[in-house]
């Protein structure tokens, strides 16, 4: 069946909207996470997304503005890694027909791009938001970039075979950019349904967003300075970084996306830069395994934790990380711990 819910399913925790997500999309006997059938008609906007990411803010702005009068489904399961997931037929039948197809470009779903640049070529309504709201660029581009750590011009290549190109897509990091994607997520659906309740309920999201934000960065300012160093399972937190004031030293896989392979070169340096830094903690990543950050920590000694942090996934009901604000408040937390400790 479809990985659909009508939103009066779905209130009052989001942890409800990804508990009938699975991919690909299984009968109700095979897995426990299907949606049940129901007979309610859905009158108001149907949506898409493709992250839980997403689909946290897409929620928020759906019970505000309707209630239990739309359908929102979320692609990707809970704890998936957006970087090679693949849809299932159904699942793009599904697209093809909703009202708003809520996506994070910039090749963060890499298996999804031709799906969505063929739908919006079909008419089908796409927004793609990570290239609307100021995108940086990721830190190493270049061949020279490359050499100056340490990589031949063969290693370049292969980690710009799993870049994303020239912009980081990992937006929601930063959470002023995701109240603006609230915003742009609201404005879009009130054009598309004609009902302008979504776009403000786009902004009250938005504002519930930046409210939170600032116990974020309080939750951060515990911090000492020469101690706002990161290392990450891949490069991730470009915006994390240039928002809160951190400086990234080193990534286990090279390039923005979890799918390439680390040379050995690579994992020397690192373990030579952790050295160097004092770098007490590596941070994981919970949709990915995080076997390479273990053995990197191994080796560096001097008691570096690993530790695991919701960055492309919420977490599971009962993780303290099921919607967007709980998961951002929980990286802190996490963060502020192992850069204290």
């Amino acid at each position: 069946m479809p990985n659909t819910l009508p939103l009066f399913a779905l209130v009052p925790a989001f942890a409800l909207v990804l508990s009938g997500c699975v991919a690909p999309v299984q009968p109700a006997a095979e897995t426990e996470s299907a949606p049940t059938e129901t007979s309610e008609v859905v009158t108001g906007p149907t949506v898409v997304t493709t992250t839980t990411v997403l689909g946290s803010v897409v929620s928020d702005i759906l019970v505000c503005a309707v209630g239990d009068d739309a359908s929102l489904s979320v692609l990707m399961p809970i704890g998936a890694d957006p970087h090679d997931f693949q849809a299932s037929s159904e699942q793009v039948a599904m697209m093809s027909t909703a009202d708003l197809v809520v996506s994070n470009g910039l090749y963060l779903e890499e298996g999804l791009v031709s799906i969505l640049e063929s739908l919006e070529a079909d008419g089908a309504g796409v927004l793609e938001l990570a290239e609307l709201l100021d995108p940086l660029p990721f830190a190493e581009k270049s061949l020279e970039d490359h050499d100056d750590h340490g990589h031949s011009e063969d290693d370049a290549v292969e980690v710009d075979e799993h870049a994303h190109g020239d912009f980081d897509p990992h937006f929601w990091l930063d959470m002023n950019r995701m109240a603006l994607a609230s915003e742009l997520i609201g404005a879009e659906l009130a054009t598309t349904m004609g009902d302008e309740t979504l776009a403000q309920c786009g902004v009250t999201v938005a504002e519930e967003i930046r409210a939170a934000e600032a116990g974020v960065v309080a939750t951060l300012a515990s911090i000492p300075s020469q101690r706002r160093i990161l290392v990450t399972d891949h490069e991730s937190f470009g915006y994390f970084a240039d928002s809160y004031d951190f400086r990234i030293v080193g990534v286990v896989v090279p390039g923005g996306s979890t799918l390439a392979d680390p040379s050995s070169k690579d994992l020397a340096a690192l373990v030579a830069t952790i050295r160097s830094e004092r770098v007490p903690a590596i941070f994981a990543n919970t949709a990915s395994s995080s076997a390479v950050a273990e053995a990197i920590a191994a080796e560096a000694g001097e008691g570096v934790a690993v530790v695991a942090l919701f960055v492309e996934s919420v977490g599971a009901p009962g993780s303290g990380a099921e919607d967007y604000i709980t998961m951002m408040q929980s990286n802190a937390a996490l963060i502020a711990k192992a850069l204290t400790d």
